[in-house]
C-alpha cells in the first residue's frame, strides 16, 4: 500500500473525531454566550416572568380591595346606633 494513502487513511478518522468534538465545544460555548447576552439584556423570558408577577400582583390588589370593603362595612355596622336586641345582651 502507498505510504501517502496509508497516512491519509489514518488522518481521516482523526480529523472526523476532532471535528466532532470541536463542533460540540463550539455549540456549548455559543449556548453559554447566548444565555449570558440574554440575561444582560433582559431577554424575552424575563418579560414572561414579569407578566406572571403582574397578574399575581393584580390578584392581590383585588383581594385587598375586597377586604377593605368588608372592613368598611363592619365599621359602618359598629358605628350605627345599636338596635334594642343588641342592647339587651
Amino acid at each position: 500500500m502507498d505510504p501517502d494513502l496509508n497516512s491519509l487513511a489514518v488522518m481521516i478518522p482523526i480529523i472526523a473525531v476532532g471535528g466532532f468534538f470541536a463542533w460540540m465545544i463550539a455549540l456549548a460555548l455559543s449556548k453559554v454566550y447566548l444565555e449570558k447576552l440574554r440575561l444582560q439584556h433582559g431577554g424575552v423570558d424575563a418579560g414572561a416572568g414579569q407578566e406572571e408577577v403582574r397578574a399575581a400582583l393584580e390578584q392581590v390588589r383585588r383581594a385587598v380591595a375586597e377586604l377593605a370593603e368588608r372592613v368598611d362595612f363592619t365599621e359602618r355596622l359598629l358605628a350605627k346606633p345599636g338596635d334594642p336586641a343588641r342592647k339587651s345582651v
